[in-house]
C-alpha cells in the first residue's frame, strides 16, 4: 500500500567530485578543494576527497595542516560558478521526477512522494541522477525530514538507507546526542553536563530540566529530535540563505586598527553587493575576528532597520568591530549579514 515518504538526496563528496569530472586524471587520486589552491597559504579546507579523508583531512582544516598529512594530495582552488553548473543539473534531474523539490544547498535537497516501494524509488533517482550529470548520491528515506537527512549519512557513500518511526530506536537510540541534526558540539556538551549522553537518554529526559537548561521552547524540541520527531514538510520554494558573508586570511597578520578597520568596512561593502544582488535587506551585521595562531571570537550589532545599504552596513560593521580587543595579530577577518525574509530591498 503506498503511503508518503520524505526523500533526502545527498551528492557524494560534491565539490571533489566536480573537480574530478573536470580532471579525469586526477581519479584515485586525494583531492583538496580550498582557497586559491596553494597550501602554503593560509586559508581552509572546503573538501577532501574520500581518498583524502583516509589521511586525516576534513572540512575547515587550515590548508597547511591537510599538506602536512598528505603533501602528496592534489590542491585546487575553489571554482564556486563549476559547482553552482553542477548542482543545478542535479537539481533539474531531481524534479524531472515530478515530485516537489526543496533544495537545502549545492549537493543536497529533499524531495516527498507517496510510493509503496520508497527504496526501488530512491535507487532509481540515484541512478537518473548518475546518467545524466555523473555524479554519485547517497539517497535517506523517512516519515520526516529528520529521519531522511540521518538515513543518507546511514547510507553514504553511495547507498540507499531507510530510517522510520519504526526502526527510530533501533538505529538511534545507542547514538551519541551529536549525531542528531541540529545538535551540535556546544548543546552536546550542555546535555552532557546533564547527565544526557545518548539519543535515548534524551528521549526520555524530564522535559522540565530540559526547559529549564534550555528555555520552554528549545527544551522540548530537543527531546522530540531524539524520538525521530520532525516535519514531512517539503517546500519547493527551496533553500533560503539566512545570511551572506564574507571574509578574508590574511598572508601576513594585521596588527595595524587602522588597516583592521580599513578591511572590515571593504568586507562589509562587499557584503552589502552580495545582499542588493539577492534583493535582500539585512537586519544584523556580525564581524568575525580571527586572531594569532588560531583563536576566533564574533561579535554583533542590529541594524536601525532593514537595509542593504553599504554605508549602513559599513557602519554597523564598525560597531561591531569595537566590541573587540585588537591586543593581538589578526590572521582572519569576516563579515556576516544575517537577512530578513526574502522581498523587494
Amino acid at each position: 500500500m503506498a503511503r508518503r515518504f520524505v526523500l533526502h538526496l545527498d551528492l557524494d563528496e560534491f565539490i571533489a567530485a566536480v573537480e574530478r569530472l573536470r580532471h579525469p586524471e586526477l581519479e584515485g587520486r586525494p583531492i583538496v578543494v580550498g582557497g586559491d589552491g596553494d597550501p602554503t597559504k593560509r586559508g581552509v579546507v572546503s573538501t577532501a576527497s574520500y581518498e583524502a579523508r583516509a589521511f586525516g583531512i576534513r572540512s575547515a582544516m587550515p590548508l597547511r595542516t591537510a599538506y602536512k598529512r598528505n603533501p602528496d594530495a592534489v590542491f585546487l582552488p575553489v571554482d564556486e560558478r563549476a559547482y553552482l553548473e553542477a548542482s543545478r543539473g542535479v537539481m533539474d534531474t531531481l524534479r524531472s521526477f515530478g515530485f516537489p523539490v526543496e533544495v537545502a544547498g549545492w549537493d543536497e535537497a529533499f524531495t516527498a512522494a507517496e510510493t509503496d516501494d520508497p527504496e526501488r524509488l530512491a535507487r532509481e533517482i540515484q541512478a537518473r541522477v548518475l546518467g545524466r550529470t555523473r555524479l554519485w548520491s547517497t539517497m535517506g528515506i523517512g516519515d520526516n525530514r529528520l529521519q531522511a537527512k540521518l538515513a543518507s549519512g546511514f547510507g553514504k557513500p553511495r547507498g540507499v538507507f531507510m530510517l522510520t518511526s519504526e526502526t527510530w530506536a533501533g538505529a538511534m537510540d545507542g547514538q551519541p546526542t551529536s549525531e542528531l541534526w541540529g545538535i551540535g558540539s556546544k548543546t552536546a556538551a550542555k546535555l552532557e553536563a546533564l547527565g544526557i549522553r545518548t539519543v535515548a537518554e534524551l528521549a526520555n529526559a524530564d522535559p522540565e530540566v530540559l526547559a529549564g537548561r534550555f528555555g520552554p521552547r528549545t527544551g522540548p524540541w530537543l527531546a522530540r529530535l531524539a524520538r525521530g520527531e520532525g516535519s514531512a514538510q517539503v517546500h519547493p520554494e527551496g533553500w533560503v540563505a539566512r545570511g551572506r558573508g564574507r571574509e578574508h586570511t590574511f598572508q601576513q597578520n594585521l596588527t595595524d586598527p587602522d588597516e583592521i578597520a580599513s578591511e572590515v568596512e571593504r568586507l562589509a561593502r562587499e557584503v552589502a553587493r552580495d545582499v542588493s544582488r539577492e534583493r535582500r535587506r539585512a537586519v544584523r551585521v556580525i564581524v568575525k575576528v580571527r586572531f594569532a595562531p588560531f583563536f576566533t571570537n564574533t561579535h554583533g550589532v542590529p541594524l536601525d532597520g532593514p537595509s542593504a545599504d553599504p554605508g549602513a552596513l559599513a557602519g554597523a560593521a564598525a560597531r561591531a568591530l569595537a566590541k573587540f580587543e585588537l591586543d593581538r595579530p589578526v590572521r582572519l577577518l569576516g563579515v556576516r549579514a544575517e537577512l530578513d525574509d526574502p522581498g523587494p530591498a
